[in-house]
């Protein structure tokens, strides 16, 4: 019997500068884009931005993830739904 050989964990960094070097994604770009789309929701102290169908969210002035729009977190165990 073979064993499947240990692929190794890519970093999320990994795959940033895999995009930009390699790929050739300009990752300024992407970062102004994504702060253009966000800032009327920063500056009035929103929790996320809705735009073109994704959630972006933010926390304390920052984004700090993008999800599709019908992204619905599970609530945490325990949690009750009021």
């Amino acid at each position: 019997m073979h064993e499947k050989p240990m692929l190794p964990h890519v970093t999320d960094h990994a795959i940033v500068r895999h995009l930009e070097r390699v790929e050739g994604l300009d990752i300024d770009a992407v970062r102004t884009e994504i702060a253009r789309r966000t800032e009327r929701g920063v500056r009035f102290g929103a929790s996320s931005v809705l735009f073109n169908g994704f959630r972006y969210v933010l926390r304390g002035g920052n984004v700090v993830t993008v999800l599709h729009r019908s992204y619905a977190p599970r609530p945490a165990e325990g949690a009750v739904d009021g």
